[in-house]
């Protein structure tokens, strides 16, 4: 059962959290109420709090006639409104929502400091710089190196030749995906676009599973409990699957069985995971697998960079989702994907 909350509990958790509540009447434009987290945040005397919030909530009323005119009609796509801006300095994200009330129609929301949130965009920026342009040096050369053998083999048998463009081949598609995925923008916008009946789970699973069968015959699929349609990324998540099927490939038996699951999570949200029937990872490694150039002790003689799942981590935390590994208690071990989205 909930637990009761009197008046005085609301006002408590309304002047004392991190983010700043507001309200509006929609009639007069006048700030009925704002937090005083307002000055902690802003650096306003408490005094004045009212008075300085009232005078930069301009952003809030420009548009606010058109939105009253689309509610009173019937059209509910503008009731809510998120929007980032800067006050102070400091970027935040202002959440908006037209409610019917008792003294008339109220505009009420929050102000986020999104400062923190800035900066993981800005991280990410610089590790797809890094790590594109790690990848593109030596694509490059090996882009150079196979046009000079075609050039200067022109008359090689059939079977050289069709390596060759199998090369060739891998080559150009490697730096498409560079240039798909590991742009800067590119990278801090996965997630962020995200439409409703964007993705299907089952057809997701099922193409990074039929590529990596390639490598790894014995790769079971399954999605139980969920519609046909997600909203998510779908490159990205496809991206993320292909790191983590790349990973139990490499650090498990050549012939042991991988599984690629999907469905509701018992937290709210989805869950995709990663099976495989490898050798157990060291505790101590665990907490530092998806750092950034992290290596674990099975790696040694593995061909890799350290980056794949960092990599993976960066996707999955731009979707506002949760990406960890942990040991199975008979053999094997299991990533898991977890993503805030309703199914």
């Amino acid at each position: 059962m909930s637990a009761i909350l009197q008046s005085s509990d609301y006002q408590l958790l309304l002047e004392h959290g991190s983010d700043i509540p507001w309200m509006l009447d929609c009639a007069s434009g006048k700030l009925l109420y704002v937090s005083p987290a307002a000055g902690r945040m802003l650096g306003w005397p408490p005094e004045e709090v009212q008075d300085k919030a009232q005078a930069i909530a301009g952003p809030l009323l420009d548009d606010l006639p058109a939105r009253l005119a689309r509610f009173a009609g019937g059209d509910d796509s503008r009731r809510t409104v998120l929007r980032e801006t800067e006050l102070g300095g400091i970027p935040v994200e202002i959440e908006s929502t037209l409610v019917q009330a008792e003294g008339g129609l109220r505009l009420v929301g929050v102000v986020r400091d999104i400062s923190q949130r800035r900066e993981v965009e800005l991280q990410q920026k610089k590790f797809a710089s890094m790590l594109s342009h790690e990848f593109r040096t030596p694509l490059s050369t090996i882009d150079g190196a196979i046009q000079r053998l075609e050039m200067t083999h022109a008359h090689a048998d059939d079977a050289t030749k069709k390596r060759y463009r199998k090369i060739q081949t891998a080559v150009d598609r490697l730096l498409a995906m560079l240039d798909e995925y590991l742009s800067p923008e590119r990278l801090a916008s996965i997630g962020r676009k995200r439409q409703e009946n964007e993705i299907s789970p089952q057809a997701l699973l099922e193409t990074a599973a039929e590529q990596a069968r390639a490598r790894r015959a014995a790769i079971a699929v399954r999605a139980e409990g969920l519609p046909q349609w997600l909203r998510a990324d779908p490159q990205g998540m496809r991206l993320c699957l292909d790191i983590l099927l790349d990973n139990a490939i490499k650090y498990s038996p050549p012939d042991s069985p991988i599984e690629l699951l999907a469905g509701k999570a018992t937290e709210g949200g989805v869950e995709f995971l990663v099976i495989d029937h490898g050798p157990a990872i060291p505790a101590d490694e665990l907490p530092r697998l998806f750092d950034k150039g992290y290596r674990g002790s099975a790696s040694t003689g593995v061909p890799g960079s350290g980056l794949g799942l960092y990599m993976a981590k960066a996707v999955v935390d731009v979707h506002g989702g949760t990406v960890m590994a942990m040991n199975l208690p008979e053999s094997g071990k299991k990533f898991r994907i977890w993503l805030p989205i309703a199914a």
